[in-house]
């Protein structure tokens, strides 16, 4: 099978990645694909998704959790949730709120989390890790050697984020606050958001490098904060709607 044609190549990658149930890797990909390396694989990908595109097609393929996934637009979620009968994924501000915090500091343990939220987090936490959100990741060798808590593959999934390394930076989060403020409030260099004198609207930048913790916590924080808390989720379909935090 050593000759097999490109045209041919991109049919075998489309049909693997219908078929698997779960993001797969363009490594994982190559290794079935006749002649074909990774490369060659983003590749096919990408022509994939420019055809998809010129032929207006309701799905799309997505690189989330190191692997690639078919999806269907976003647009047709409502559609796709009358069939499947399934309600989307509700997290609670506060839910939300840890998670944000779990993702950007982990591992981390409950009682870093805590600090940070200035609550309880036990409950937000346990739902957290039965909807396979957050993981335990260890123990942190310290008396006591308390849990430490990360992000899963899930959570990559339901995001839509291929590494950790996707995730908004922190100027890319105090955007984000500046956007849901009301018209006439400005972000401090905490990330909080504060009227603005005379209703005038500006953003005050905060540098990304060597930004203490206390600053990437109210930052994350109040990002959390002002985000909604409704995550669509249409359960692990090989052809599934993009999962989003709805605005």
């Amino acid at each position: 099978m050593a000759g097999v044609e490109r045209d041919e190549q991109r049919k075998i990658v489309e049909a693997l990645i219908v078929a698997s149930e779960e993001p797969v890797s363009a490594l994982k990909l190559a290794d079935i694909v006749p002649a074909c390396s990774a490369a060659q694989v983003r590749d096919l990908v990408k022509e994939l998704n420019v055809d998809y595109e010129a032929q207006g097609s309701a799905f799309e393929i997505w690189e989330v959790a190191g692997g690639y996934q078919m999806r269907t637009r976003p647009v047709y979620s409502g559609y796709i949730q009358q069939l499947q009968k399934l309600r989307p994924m509700r997290l609670s501000k506060p839910a939300l709120e840890t998670l944000a915090i779990v993702a950007y500091r982990q591992p981390v343990t409950r009682a870093e989390i805590e600090h940070v939220r200035g609550v309880d987090a036990g409950a937000g936490v346990r739902t957290l890790v039965e909807r396979k959100l957050v993981r335990i990741a260890g123990h942190r060798e310290t008396p006591g050697r308390p849990m430490l808590y990360a992000t899963t593959k899930r959570f990559l999934e339901l995001f839509g984020f291929s590494s950790l390394k996707d995730m908004p930076t922190l100027r890319d989060l105090q955007e984000l606050i500046a956007q849901d403020a009301p018209d006439g409030a400005v972000t401090n260099a905490d990330g909080v958001v504060e009227a603005a004198p005379g209703g005038d609207t500006e953003t005050e930048a905060v540098s990304e490098e060597g930004a203490p913790d206390t600053e990437v916590d109210d930052t994350v924080k109040a990002c959390a904060e002002n985000r909604s808390e409704r995550v669509k989720d249409y359960g692990a379909s090989p052809l599934q709607t993009a999962a989003a935090v709805s605005s």
